[in-house]
C-alpha cells in the first residue's frame, strides 16, 4: 500500500514540474559592423594585433550587466551573450578592421607573430542603463595604438556612446549596442586613419 503512494505522489509531482514553465534562455551576439574598404592607407603595408578587452569598472562574462541606479547593478537572468563579452568585443574589432583593409593583416593577442602595431583596449561601461522611463546602451571604451617595434604609445582616445533602446528588456538592449557599436567601429576606423 504504501509502495502505491510514493508512486501516486512521485507521479503527481512529475506532472505539476513538467507542467511549469520557466522562460527560455535567450542567446544574443554582437553583430559586425559594414565598413567601408580604405585599401591605399598609409598602414596597408603594416600589420597589426588586437589585445582581448580588459574591464576596469564592471565584470565581464557572457551575463548581460544592467543597472537601475549608480548603485543597483544586475545581470538578466533569462538573456545572455553568446561568448564571453571581451571575445565578442575582440572577435568585432578585428573583423571591423580586417574588412576596412587599413592593414595588410589583422591578428588576435594569441598570435605569436611580430606585428608592426599593436592595438589595446580597456572597457569602462557596456551596459544596458534603465533610469525610470529612459533606457540606454552604455558603451565607453579607451583605445590604445602602440608601435609593435618599440613598444612607444603613438596615441590613445576614449570613445563613448548612449544608444536609446527601443524597449527595456534584453533585446531592446541589444539592438542599441549593434548601434553604437556601429558608431564606435566608424569612429575607431577615422581615428587610427
Amino acid at each position: 500500500m504504501r509502495i502505491k503512494i510514493y508512486i501516486l505522489i512521485l507521479g503527481l509531482l512529475s506532472v505539476f514540474l513538467g507542467c511549469t514553465k520557466a522562460p527560455a534562455l535567450k542567446v544574443f551576439t554582437l553583430e559586425v559592423p559594414h565598413v567601408q574598404a580604405s585599401p591605399n592607407s598609409i598602414f596597408s603595408g603594416k600589420t597589426i594585433k588586437v589585445t582581448y578587452p580588459q574591464s576596469l569598472r564592471e565584470n565581464m562574462s557572457q551575463k548581460m550587466n544592467f543597472s537601475y541606479s549608480t548603485y543597483e547593478r544586475g545581470t538578466y537572468q533569462n538573456s545572455e551573450w553568446s561568448n564571453h563579452l571581451s571575445k565578442l568585443l575582440q572577435v568585432t574589432i578585428i573583423e571591423v578592421l580586417d574588412d576596412s583593409q587599413l592593414f595588410k593583416a589583422v591578428f588576435s593577442d594569441t598570435s605569436s607573430l611580430k606585428v608592426n602595431y599593436r592595438l589595446e583596449s580597456n572597457i569602462f561601461a557596456f551596459e544596458h542603463r534603465v533610469r525610470a522611463k529612459q533606457s540606454q546602451a552604455i558603451i565607453s571604451m579607451q583605445f590604445t595604438l602602440i608601435d609593435g617595434d618599440t613598444g612607444k604609445l603613438l596615441k590613445s582616445k576614449k570613445f563613448s556612446y548612449k544608444e536609446p533602446t527601443p524597449s527595456l528588456d534584453a533585446e531592446g538592449y541589444v539592438i542599441a549596442t549593434n548601434r553604437a557599436l556601429n558608431r564606435l567601429s566608424q569612429d575607431l576606423l577615422l581615428w587610427i586613419k
